[in-house]
């Protein structure tokens, strides 16, 4: 039976509509040309669907045996026993269209060329190729479609129509469900290619905002390395001369005492500064204390010169205020990071600190210490590794360099270079 004798229906989201039709988008093979894949178990809902097709197909292909037999030229009992049984057998071949639809959709075209009985399930073949598979194999299956047409209409003509116009009658039917097929497909693909890049910004905001924890995390430990180390290096040391001085008059116990609640003190303030950017109230309040800058660089040196540190300093800055405050904080854990360091590594030394600022040329921050005695000048310093290697990053970011080994006069050497751009005044 041609498709021209069974105009499909108007809408796909109508509940008027037949069952069919109405669900076109369970109409589904096992795979899609795109890959997809297909449960192979019916769910009840695609036993509902599949139930219904069948139910339609049949009884509307009923219905159209019953108009042929009613012509006023109609076909022998023979022929429409044999339409019938044909027909039957189109409609139960649409069980298979999930797993085959192409070749469901050729085969029950091919009975449509003598059964008026399988029409309603040929269209519903045509249309669930229009909707999973590509425009080549649906113009391939169509043309099958017209082809048989052709053939029942030369078998079975109907007297009250027009040769031409029910030619031309089914080829537009024909193009009709072709084109509601693939107009669903078009829509399915675009409701999944919005749920895929929704999918995919999802992902994209996740392992940025992931990332942007992780940098976050990162920046907190280097900063409470850079802090708190110079402390507790005041804690190790004064505390091991108590340990090892337990005859120590009471002056210098008090002292060393004084100096390690101080130390303890300020150790527990830095650890609340620095703890305090994880406490995000959202308002944008600065933390309590403020971040150090290069105007507080004496204090520190006098910090460490109090604790026992010997330290000479040579301080060239013109005009603190004028150093950026990025800058002026990395100068700071600069020279912090390398006291501590002296104080681990070389005590009893001398450390010799000079930082010489000039707007336009840079700041160069330069501390040296000679090597303690019996240290092996080929050795790396020991337990310097993560400091420097965080106050290379520290650098690098603030648009400078740092170098830092052993020198030839046997030193130790850490040299930083920074940034510091003339400012042009407009008047």
């Amino acid at each position: 039976m041609s498709t021209a004798l069974h105009p499909p229906h108007a809408g796909v989201d109508h509940p008027s509509l037949v069952p069919a039709l109405l669900l076109a988008d369970s109409l589904s093979p096992d795979t899609d040309d795109d890959g997809t894949r297909r449960p192979l178990r019916r769910s009840l809902r695609d036993w509902a669907v599949d139930v219904a097709v069948f139910v339609v197909a049949v009884g509307l292909g009923v219905l159209l045996l019953f108009e042929s037999a009613n012509r006023p030229q109609p076909p022998s009992d023979g022929v429409l026993f044999a339409d019938l049984v044909l027909g039957l057998i189109g409609c139960l071949l649409l069980w298979g269209r999930r797993r085959r639809p192409v070749a469901v959709a050729v085969v029950v075209a091919l009975i449509g060329g003598f059964s008026a009985t399988s029409g309603v399930a040929v269209l519903i073949a045509l249309f669930t190729v229009a909707v999973h598979r590509t425009w080549r194999t649906v113009l391939v299956v169509a043309a099958v479609n017209v082809a048989t047409f052709v053939v029942y209409d030369q078998l079975r003509p109907d007297p009250d129509l027009p040769r031409v116009l029910t030619l031309a009658l089914g080829a537009v039917l024909t193009a009709a469900v072709v084109a509601w097929g693939m107009f669903v497909r078009a829509r399915r693909q675009l409701v999944v290619s919005l749920r895929d890049r929704a999918i995919r910004a999802e992902t994209e905001q996740r392992l940025r905002v992931d990332q942007a924890r992780q940098l976050e995390r990162t920046r907190i430990a280097r900063e409470m390395h850079d802090v708190l180390a110079h402390r507790l290096s005041l804690l190790s040391m004064h505390a091991g001369a108590l340990e090892y001085r337990p005859d120590a008059p009471p002056a210098e116990v008090a002292r060393a005492a004084g100096v390690i609640r101080a130390s303890a003190r300020g150790a527990l303030e830095d650890l609340r500064e620095v703890i305090g950017v994880l406490r995000d109230t959202g308002d944008g309040t600065l933390p309590d204390r403020p971040q150090p800058t290069l105007g507080d660089l004496p204090a520190l040196v006098e910090q460490s010169r109090a604790a026992g540190l010997r330290v000479r300093m040579e301080y060239r800055v013109p005009d603190v205020a004028a150093v950026p405050a990025v800058t002026g904080r990395t100068v700071y854990r600069i020279v912090q990071e390398a006291l501590t360091n002296v104080r681990k590594h070389a005590w009893g030394t001398v450390a010799c600190v000079r930082v010489t600022a000039v707007a336009g040329t840079g700041i160069e921050v330069e501390v040296t210490n000679p090597a303690p005695l019996g240290a092996d000048l080929d050795a790396p310093l020991p337990g310097s590794g993560t400091g420097l290697v965080g106050l290379v990053e520290r650098v690098g970011l603030a648009g400078g360099t740092l170098e830092h080994g052993w020198t030839a006069d046997g030193e130790f050497r850490l040299l930083a270079r920074l940034p510091w751009p003339q400012t042009v005044v407009q008047e």
